[in-house]
């Protein structure tokens, strides 16, 4: 029996994509998750290879929907073979039942590591780089530039009520608060 698992990342991601590839593949059933591949605990998967018997075979669309490392992929994959379960990736287009997809699995497996690995120190690099240049290194910019917390501070010393001067910078009133604590809403208006 052809078995189908899919995994996305967010729940407001699609498995749309997924699954009708995996039906199309002859996939009998097909176990679905949404959750994060770092993730131990997912039950679409654990289901899947529950219900998985000798002689059948779990089809994915996609290496990485089923895991992030290469010692959690092979460890996977040498559960499966010990209960005689083939494995397939269609995108991937390997399949353990024959010594060549055996080989390409732990190839592409080593890729999609080293990838994450190399984006990962990618990354890392370039908020090295934005801090070197006086930023802060990733993150959302401030919703209050200095121009605006200096008019904030002169709308609040002459008595405007914050909500008013959330209102005039255009901010919500919980990151005017957020800039401004009540400690220093009074300094303001003193």
């Amino acid at each position: 029996m052809l078995i189908g698992y899919a995994r996305v990342s967010t729940a407001d991601q699609d498995l749309t994509l997924q699954t009708d590839a995996l039906a199309k593949a002859g996939c009998e059933r097909v176990f679905t998750d949404k959750a994060s591949g770092a993730k131990d605990d997912r039950p679409g998967l654990a289901e899947a290879l529950a219900f998985a018997r000798s002689g059948d075979c779990l089809v994915i669309w996609k290496l990485d929907r089923l895991g992030r490392s290469i010692q959690g992929l092979i460890a996977l994959a040498a559960d499966l073979s010990a209960r005689k379960v083939d494995f397939r990736s269609l995108t991937d287009g390997f399949d353990t039942s024959t010594a060549s997809g055996r080989l390409l699995f732990h190839v592409l497996a080593a890729v999609a590591e080293m990838e994450r690995e190399l984006n990962k120190e990618r990354t890392i690099a370039g908020l090295a780089a934005a801090r070197a240049k006086g930023g802060k290194g990733g993150g959302r910019k401030p919703a209050l530039s200095p121009d605006k917390l200096d008019t904030a501070r002169k709308l609040l010393a002459a008595g405007d009520k914050p909500a008013k001067v959330a209102k005039l910078l255009q901010v919500g009133l919980s990151t005017f608060y957020r800039h401004f604590p009540a400690n220093e809403r009074e300094t303001a208006a003193q």
